[in-house]
């Protein structure tokens, strides 16, 4: 699954989309609370991941991967280059041509002022930086210094994915909450490699994506299957045809050099970073290799960095996490039996959801929601306990009758994510995750495993199989392996006081990989868990306990202890459909949810 997250108007599936496309992500029921930055990146990753993806049109030979210790060694000392470079033209204000040169942001990113934008230009490959470079675009709200604040830095953004824009972040400024934190640090986005304008990756063309209504099995025949393997193999052709040597080039390394470049071209000695889920992963790689290069750094929803675990295993544990929180979902909506009228049991709501899968199975709902967009829509209830009321509440009027409410809540959203910019999340996310690390390559293994997984948790295991499945036939040779996430040695630099914030029934990044993460950085990262909570993405509005805690260590460095809780924000009100009509009209205003 795709592992995104993020703070802002949203957009964080911080892991990963389903079989389906974009579906929409805002609730029926607005709040005046700011949106965590955990919803930034949704409705990206929902769309991630093709149903039949296009079948390319010729074979490709394998992409040679510069996988060897003296290519790795080669490509760090040229991200140091790289980095020194930037410094430089940072410190020195007449080398125009190498500096970060900030100004109004194109019109295609959407950023008002005071917002301004600026491009990065790095090597594609460290191994050669006098080789070609990729340009990358970065976002900046400089620090406020609002009630005499002393500017304590920038602080960077990345809302995970991978393949997640950040530019947006600079907008948080004017967000409740975020005050104190806007007025001492530069809030500072930018598009990864391969996102947006900075060099974007494609795989196919956005024309050939799959289009609703799309019909997904819940239990795949071989049949299936064998057509999933081949419209996996394809996509990876598709990924070398377009993408050539550059395809290699696409990991969390270069992620982490692209980072160290960006800090120093910042004009910054040291990173002050907030990453959200596959973010916390770039930024523990980021703190395990430049751990004297870390002032500050907060990682929400974390993956679980171990290596043995990078990038498979880590889908694997997204299964039972994930049927976790849809029983939390049909909990809920059990305990509002009396609004929504779908069972008095889990297991009722359940069936009632079963009702309505069939029933689009046959006639998909408003002609365009099939069982692969039903899928999509109700994975992010599995993702944000905010759109458990609108949800609940389209499945009791699609029983009563009443087709409309689940056709415009799952139906795919234009408004989302256009085609390319979804098909281009789809490429880094699949490109990062298949080159980081070795993947099975036998569909035998994928096979058996995800058969042993769906016996106990079917909601995603299918779907998330494949999605990753083209990792089993990725056209790069000799992939990398995941560097070991650990404290520095004695004798080396000392890593600061990080900070690690998670919810305890995250379905995306399952808890056991925040005390993992906790673990490997070693006695100074200090955990902050959002008890007997599953919503992705914890920081930025949905809790003002955990608020509070990141707040503090971002102005002060105090981390208020080692492990420390924070009782779990208040459950959504039930909210049917005849009260949403209420509201609009004006008759109430909207609940704070």
């Amino acid at each position: 699954m795709i592992l995104y997250s993020g703070p802002v108007p949203a957009s964080d599936r911080t892991f990963g989309p389903v079989e389906g496309t974009a579906v929409r992500t805002t609730p029926a029921t607005r709040t005046s609370r700011p949106v965590p930055l955990a919803r930034a990146a949704l409705a990206v990753a929902l769309c991630l991941a093709p149903c039949a993806p296009g079948v390319a049109r010729a074979a490709t030979r394998d992409v040679p991967a510069p996988a060897t210790a003296a290519a790795e060694s080669a490509a760090d000392a040229g991200a140091e280059r790289a980095a020194r470079r930037a410094a430089g033209a940072a410190a020195a204000p007449g080398r125009d041509g190498d500096r970060l040169r900030f100004g109004p942001c194109p019109a295609v990113e959407r950023l008002p002022d005071p917002v301004e934008c600026a491009t990065l230009r790095v090597p594609l490959d460290y191994a050669r930086p006098g080789g070609p470079l990729i340009p990358l675009t970065v976002s900046r709200a400089r620090a406020t210094g609002a009630r005499g604040a002393a500017r304590q830095g920038a602080l960077v953004h990345n809302p995970g994915g991978p393949g997640a824009s950040g530019m947006y972040f600079p907008l948080v400024a004017g967000l409740a909450g975020w005050e104190r934190i806007s007025a001492a640090y530069d809030l500072v986005g930018y598009a990864p490699r391969g996102v947006g304008r900075s060099a974007p990756l494609s795989c196919q063309d956005p024309a050939v994506r799959a289009q609703g209504p799309t019909q997904v099995p819940v239990r795949p025949s071989a049949a299936y299957k064998r057509q999933r393997v081949e419209a996996a193999r394809a996509y990876g052709r598709g990924c070398a045809e377009r993408a050539g040597a550059a395809l290699a080039q696409y990991t969390t390394l270069n992620n982490v050099r692209d980072l160290h470049v960006l800090r120093a071209a910042l004009g910054e000695r040291k990173l002050n970073f907030l990453g959200s889920s596959y973010g916390t992963y770039l930024g523990a790689v980021y703190a395990a290799r430049h751990p004297d290069r870390v002032r500050r750094m907060v990682l929400d929803s974390a993956v679980d960095p171990d290596p043995g675990r990078v990038w498979y295993r880590d889908n694997l544990a997204q299964g039972p996490a994930f049927e976790r929180r849809w029983y939390d979902f049909r909990s809920w909506t059990a305990r509002h039996h009396d609004v929504y009228g779908l069972g008095a049991t889990p297991e009722a709501v359940g069936a009632s959801y079963e009702r309505v899968r069939a029933a689009v199975a046959r006639t998909p709902a408003g002609g365009v929601v099939g069982t692969g967009e039903l899928q999509a829509a109700y994975l992010q209830a599995a993702y944000y306990d905010d759109v458990w009321p609108e949800r609940a509440a389209a499945l009791a009027a699609f029983l009563r009758g009443d087709p409309d409410p689940l056709a415009g809540q799952a139906a795919p959203d234009p408004a989302a994510a256009p085609a390319a910019e979804a098909e281009n999340a789809a490429a880094v996310y699949t490109a990062v995750l298949c080159n980081d690390a070795p993947w099975p390559a036998d569909w035998e293994t994928w096979d058996r495993d995800t058969t042993e997984l769906a016996r106990t948790a079917p909601f995603e295991a299918w779907a998330n199989t494949f999605l990753n499945l083209p990792c089993a036939y990725w056209p790069v040779r000799d992939r990398q392996r995941p560097d070991p996430v650990g404290p520095p040695p004695a004798a080396g630099p000392r890593l600061p006081r990080t900070l690690v914030v998670a919810a305890e029934r995250d379905g995306a990044t399952p808890y056991r990989g925040a005390l993992e993460l906790q673990r490997r950085l070693g006695g100074e990262a200090a955990l902050v868990t959002e008890e007997g909570s599953g919503s992705h993405g914890v920081v930025g509005g949905r809790n003002a306990c955990v608020d509070r805690h990141v707040e503090r260590y971002l102005l002060k460095g105090d981390t208020s202890g080692w492990r420390v809780t924070c009782a779990p924000h208040p459950e959504p009100a039930p909210v049917s459909l005849d009260d949403r009509a209420a509201r609009a009209r004006g008759a109430l205003p909207p609940p704070v949810v």
